[in-house]
């Protein structure tokens, strides 16, 4: 009866071939992604005797959501100028808006069918995606990717007053070498640790320093102690030391949050590229909105040669969005750009061509 009140059948009908056009569409890319991506890594798979189970299970299990979200902005866009300049040239379209219906009116099922796509965008993105990424990105890192992941000169604030330098770090045996750690009070240095090699014992979740020799420093005072090995619990993890691509878009948003608090004392120059992260989950789905109202104005008018050109301007736009969206991303990252307003610049550029176009189109 609610639905029946304020969703009429021209409603329905665009609601219909809005939705039904766009799920077609994702099919169809996830088929032809899917077919790609076997034949790429095929050779990688029955090298490293990966099981069907594994492959379907794991890697494709999160692969497919990754892509669907990743692409469905675009997808959405597509298929919104496909099917209502499909509409236009069968002249649909005019009749609605010479009957009395402003064009507002006419854009409701478009909006509705855009909020449906936003909220299931926006609930993947801070629940499911985190989860089916680190099925992805945990079976890439050991089956395909074969590059060394490993982070070389790191500088960690673990506390206030503690600082830790390591050279590199060997993930195999999680030993790290190469290793300081200081401590300060204020300015003044009172303690600094070094040693040849460190250790972590995942059973007892400690670091064992090997061969260390310690300096304390109390004014013009100093005094040296050496040790064969020494047993310490330190907030840093071996993790702490490899980097895999897209690990943050693996993480929870409790994982991230608590990260990216930590990265604010520790301070290894990850932290843009965790903001980023974060914003972007919530503003991605915003996509759906800004794509749509461009696909409506820009196909709603009727042209001579059909869905071909508003087709082709389509494709232009999402080459434009990407390309837009990756220098939004190396700015905030590499360019110093608050990644607050990184991740909007795509969304805010195409939503003022979106208005610009709005108001161009017909009445």
């Amino acid at each position: 009866m609610f639905l029946n009140k304020y969703i009429k059948v021209f409603d329905w009908y665009i609601i219909k071939k809005y939705l039904g056009t766009f799920v077609f569409t994702i099919g169809i890319f996830i088929v032809v992604i899917v077919v790609f991506d076997v034949s790429e890594k095929l050779d990688n798979f029955l090298k490293n005797n990966v099981t069907l189970n594994e492959v379907i299970f794991e890697y494709y299990a999160g692969s497919i959501p990754y892509y669907i979200d990743m692409l469905s902005p675009l997808i959405n866009f597509l298929a919104v100028i496909f099917f209502t300049a499909k509409m236009a040239n069968q002249t649909e379209i005019v009749p609605v808006l010479t009957s009395g219906a402003s064009f507002n009116r006419f854009l409701r099922p478009y909006l509705i069918c855009a909020t449906l796509i936003f909220t299931v965008s926006l609930f993947a993105d801070l629940f499911l995606i985190p989860f089916t990424n680190k099925l992805k990105i945990t079976f890439e890192n050991t089956y395909v990717i074969m590059d060394d992941p490993t982070k070389v000169d790191v500088h960690i604030q673990l506390d206030e007053h503690t600082f830790v330098y390591m050279q590199t770090f060997d993930n195999t045996i999680r030993a790290g070498y190469n290793f300081v750690l200081e401590k300060f009070d204020g300015d003044v240095m009172k303690q600094r640790l070094t040693a040849p090699k460190i250790v972590y014992d995942s059973l007892k979740r400690v670091w064992s320093i090997k061969d260390f020799r310690v300096r304390y420093i109390n004014g013009m005072k100093e005094k040296m102690v050496n040790g064969a090995q020494k047993d310490t619990v330190l907030d840093m993890r071996p993790a702490d030391f490899v980097l895999h691509n897209n690990v943050y878009s693996a993480m929870s948003m409790k994982e991230l949050n608590t990260n990216i608090k930590k990265e604010k004392v520790r301070g290894t120059g990850v932290l843009n590229d965790m903001l980023f992260e974060k914003y972007y989950r919530f503003v991605h789905p915003m996509a759906a909105f800004v794509l749509t109202l461009i696909g409506v104005s820009l196909s709603s008018r009727k042209v001579r040669g059909g869905v071909g050109l508003p087709l082709g301007i389509g494709f232009f736009l999402c080459f434009a969005y990407i390309v837009v969206d990756r220098f939004a991303n190396v700015f905030a990252i590499k360019g110093g750009l608050p990644p607050i307003i990184a991740v909007f610049i795509p969304n805010l550029i195409f939503g003022l061509l979106g208005y610009y176009l709005l108001r161009k189109a017909p009445k």
